[in-house]
């Protein structure tokens, strides 16, 4: 396996995923128009042709025959061009000594705090090859990226870690929440948002603070959880250091989760080595590898050994990064210590 951009000869296998997804993806709409403007952008962003506010870096995970099996990517900067709403939790206090009554009530504020930063966004593996390395290689591969080029990004990364719904994609939040506002199903405004067409939240949302105690039980047992589908993404990305800071999806109220660059554990160990071509031994160690290239980059994990400043991997990972012995890989372990393996 092999992350590497994406290419305009990509589009029918993003397509394919797209529908495959469900909903809660909102980033990977399966509309081809759109989704072919945003893969010509992303060609554009690799090779530098594009600002921090529009940069959309789409990686594409691909076997040894060739065949795009995943899909995730880092945006640039959020919020710049249009506007990037979520709801930040929070609390009133209410109080009367005279009837001896307390009451600290959650509410939800309308918020852009997260605006400007850098976002992993577009996370999706195909369900036959959810095995070994690969799920994880597809996500970390990005902080790999983001790793040797950190110019190109912003002081904190986050993450919109998709909401919990039903297995006929109904999410309980947006049933108690919602629909009252935009008086349409959860799919379509889910949809509506990945096209673009984000104006309507401005619109309809309301600005005021939202006190929960006013939702549904079932709506408020969700507020700040992940899909079941999503808790290994989950689980991975604190391990790397990210952490809930109490910012919410106004749709389906899953976690946006969040870390400064520099202290993500992927960034901060990652090292720049030589490539050592040899037989890394039952003990090696598997890694990210980086050849540090940016529009023609490729990032594999396999298993390898460090020895006197140089990394040594097997002939066919020399071969999947098309590098050769002495080149400059950057690379990482591929588990956090703290990670279950």
């Amino acid at each position: 396996m092999i992350v590497r951009p994406v290419r305009s000869s990509d589009l029918p296998a993003l397509i394919e995923l797209a529908r495959s997804t469900g909903t809660g993806l909102t980033t990977l709409p399966a509309n081809e128009e759109r989704l072919a403007h945003r893969v010509g952008w992303a060609e554009k962003t690799f090779r530098g042709e594009a600002e921090r506010a529009d940069a959309d870096y789409l990686f594409v995970l691909e076997n040894d025959d060739g065949v795009v099996v995943g899909i995730s990517a880092i945006a640039g900067a959020v919020g710049l061009r249009e506007p990037w709403y979520n709801y930040r939790v929070g609390l009133t206090v209410s109080a009367s000594q005279e009837l001896n009554i307390y009451r600290e009530i959650p509410t939800l504020f309308l918020a852009n705090d997260l605006t400007g930063n850098s976002e992993l966004c577009s996370l999706f593996l195909r369900a036959d090859s959810r095995s070994g390395l690969n799920g994880r290689l597809l996500s970390k591969a990005r902080m790999l990226f983001i790793a040797e080029f950190p110019d190109l990004f912003g002081n904190k990364i986050i993450a919109e870690m998709r909401g919990m719904s039903d297995e006929l994609g109904r999410s309980p939040f947006w049933e108690s929440l919602g629909r009252h506002f935009f008086k349409m199903e959860f799919s379509q405004a889910d949809y509506l948002t990945g096209v673009g067409n984000k104006a309507f939240i401005a619109e309809l949302m309301p600005k005021f603070p939202l006190y929960t105690c006013f939702l549904s039980e079932a709506a408020r047992s969700v507020i700040g959880r992940v899909h079941s589908d999503t808790e290994p993404a989950l689980a991975m990305l604190k391990s790397e250091g990210f952490s809930y800071q109490g910012y919410v999806d106004i749709f389906d109220a899953g976690p946006a989760i969040e870390c400064q660059t520099s202290k993500i554990r992927a960034v901060q160990d990652s090292q720049s080595l030589v490539l050592a071509v040899g037989t890394p031994g039952d003990d090696a160690t598997p890694y990210i590898i980086h050849n540090r290239k940016r529009e023609d980059c490729r990032i594999a994990a396999a298993p390898a050994r460090l020895a006197a400043g140089t990394l040594v991997v097997d002939p066919q990972t020399a071969k999947r990064l098309r590098l050769s012995v002495g080149d400059q890989v950057r690379a990482v372990p591929l588990s956090a210590a703290r990670e279950a393996k």
